[in-house]
């Protein structure tokens, strides 16, 4: 029996800067069964290692049907592990594990209008999302993004915003809490663009991921425009540890966050709290 703990091995193929702080990750894993056997959805996630360092989990930010056998992770510098996985570089190898958790449910909300709000780094385990919607365009009703981030060097995948807000039947629109001397667009928390929009619930399914406290006042401007508990998912990722429920550390009451989640809707998120 394989150990669950034990990464396989992948060569950095890519390194690039996202945004201030920020860099994705693109790897190729050495054996290339392990790739075409890594199989995972939008909201998956999976554990990085700087090998010498430790390992921390990040959601995966590629789609499988487009990289084939090369996975994604966007990384933002934060602690110990992060810090070494920046100092790296293309051709350097890197351990990976996973994939982890459950996953966005876009095979259930087909035909629904999809309202996706993201925060910083929390458009990365957005983005496949965003990608898989996009791609099967014709599966869902109007698609409406929000993206935020504290200042415009830190908004992620801006070279991907064009094909966003050209693809059919889809609403764009981004904000910074404060601009600079070059930025031209709107400018206010991502609570005041989602007022400003006003999408309405009817038909409508909300996604949304960021630092808990813009989720916690996203929730609450979604319930004034209309949207119910059951309306709503986000994602609780930065709550992983292990991955496979052994460390105990993710628990909430009796549920694991990393075999449970780490998506939930909002109103699962309040039924287990309440238990707990």
């Amino acid at each position: 029996m394989s150990n669950p703990l034990l990464p396989h091995l992948a060569t950095l193929t890519q390194v690039k800067d996202l945004a201030v702080g920020i860099k994705l990750f693109r790897c190729k894993f050495n054996d290339s069964q392990v790739g075409a056997n890594f199989d995972y959805r939008p909201g998956q996630f999976g554990f990085l290692s700087a090998f010498g360092v430790g390992e921390s989990p990040f959601g995966l930010t590629s789609t499988k049907g487009r990289l084939n056998s090369e996975v994604e992770f966007a990384v933002a510098r934060v602690g110990t592990v992060t810090a070494a996985l920046h100092e790296l570089e293309e051709g350097d190898t890197v351990g990976i594990r996973g994939p982890y958790g459950n996953w966005f449910p876009l095979d259930e909300v087909r035909g629904k209008r999809i309202v996706i709000i993201g925060g910083g780094i929390g458009m990365a385990p957005l983005r496949p999302v965003i990608q898989t919607i996009i791609y099967n365009r014709r599966d869902y009703d109007e698609l409406i993004l929000l993206c935020a981030a504290r200042q415009p060097n830190l908004l992620v995948f801006k070279e991907e915003y064009d094909e966003w807000a050209a693809a059919p039947n889809t609403r764009f629109h981004v904000t910074v809490d404060v601009g600079d001397n070059s930025w031209k667009g709107n400018v206010g928390l991502i609570t005041k663009l989602l007022a400003d929009v006003a999408p309405t619930p009817d038909n409508a399914v909300a996604i949304t991921c960021g630092p808990p406290i813009m989720i916690k006042f996203v929730l609450k401007g979604l319930k004034e425009l209309g949207f119910t508990p059951e309306q709503i998912v986000t994602t609780l990722e930065s709550k992983m540890k292990c991955g496979i429920g052994k460390c105990g550390r993710c628990n909430v009451g009796e549920r694991y966050i990393c075999l449970d989640g780490p998506v939930f809707r909002y109103d699962q998120i309040l039924k287990f709290l309440e238990e707990f």
